[in-house]
């Protein structure tokens, strides 16, 4: 089966661009709740679910050890534009455990902030592992390597049990199987698995909710959405789609994109989980994907859905600044937005 096309791209008042994805919401119970495509076919859902993978940072007693708050907590969560308040705390995580960027080994790119990396190449500098979009990640796992005792080196490997913590909370949280057969290598060199939407929508419907958590796990799921929530520019930064969808929720909405098109996110008050893939790896569809999900599961509360539902018909413009088009969700995903 195909996946329906969910989003349209306008120049002027013509399609130019179509764009197909699949949808799924669940509760915490792991009843579907909406569905859309192909929801059972395994993806890899990349940095959006950064949030479970922080989990044993808390579970362990790191994170309260070396006095991390809300904003370590969402960086540790985040694919970060690389600003400096994003590099600045993640280098003050890993000398809260006595170590430095060259623990990282996430590799180097520029930052996704243009403002930064003009700020960078300015100084003559060139980027280390701390501008790494998911340095915030990585010093989450160092760190509580350094709390439980167990030599960083390597912990970036499969077999290393850095990883093997994060897999085992994946397992639990997503109840999908994390084995060799559906693992590949992400952008930061740690393993990613192939999981289904609906197994992803259900996990963060349980991290919001803790429904099938063990105390503890459910106790730590919440404090690290709630961080996330509450600070939204250290899980993403200025202008970022997770920052304004969280800056929008107030509390009330979490978000977190993947590479390739994918989002998760949770509404809380709701005890609801998203998971979704733009098929053809598009970020600006999948964005408008994921806020037209939000409008809709929110159509409740009309002034935060229509506020949402506003950041799914953005407008494109050329580099004079002139409106030339629009891109818009269709199909099952329009309707709330007539």
């Amino acid at each position: 089966m195909e996946n329906p096309v969910l989003v349209e791209v306008l120049r002027g008042g013509v399609v130019e661009s179509r764009h197909r994805g699949a949808v799924a919401a669940c509760d915490g119970d792991g009843s579907v709740v909406l569905e859309i495509g192909e929801v059972a076919r395994p993806v890899f859902p990349r940095s959006a679910v950064k949030a479970i993978q922080a989990l044993p940072l808390i579970e362990s007693g790191a994170a309260d050890a070396y006095g991390f708050g809300d904003r370590e907590i969402a960086l540790a969560c985040a694919s970060h534009s690389g600003e400096p308040a994003h590099t600045e705390t993640a280098a003050a995580m890993l000398k809260a455990a006595g170590l430095d960027r060259t623990a990282l080994e996430c590799g180097a790119h520029w930052p996704s902030s243009h403002d930064a990396t003009v700020e960078l190449a300015g100084r003559g500098r060139s980027p280390t592992a701390i501008h790494n979009n998911c340095s915030g990640k990585h010093s989450g796992f160092v760190c509580t390597c350094a709390y439980e005792g167990v030599d960083p080196k390597g912990y970036v490997g499969r077999s290393h049990k850095s990883q093997q913590w994060v897999g085992e909370a994946m397992e639990a949280v997503t109840g999908a199987p994390h084995g060799e057969d559906v693992c590949g290598i992400d952008g930061c060199s740690i393993p990613t698995y192939a999981v289904p939407l609906t197994n992803l929508a259900h996990g963060f419907a349980r991290m919001a909710t803790g429904s099938g958590l063990p105390g503890e796990r459910a106790k730590s799921a919440r404090r690290i959405l709630s961080a996330c929530m509450n600070e939204p520019f250290f899980t993403a930064g200025t202008g970022r789609a997770d920052t304004k969808l969280m800056e929008a929720g107030k509390g009330r909405i979490f978000t977190k994109t993947g590479a390739e098109g994918v989002f998760c996110a949770a509404l809380p008050d709701l005890g609801l989980g998203i998971a979704l893939k733009c098929d053809d790896g598009a970020t600006r569809a999948a964005e408008v994907m994921v806020a037209a999900v939000l409008a809709r599961l929110l159509g409740d509360d009309s002034e935060l859905s229509a506020a949402v539902g506003e950041m799914a018909v953005p407008k494109l413009t050329n580099w004079n600044g002139i409106e030339v088009g629009a891109l818009r969700p269709v199909g099952e995903l329009a309707f709330q937005l007539t």
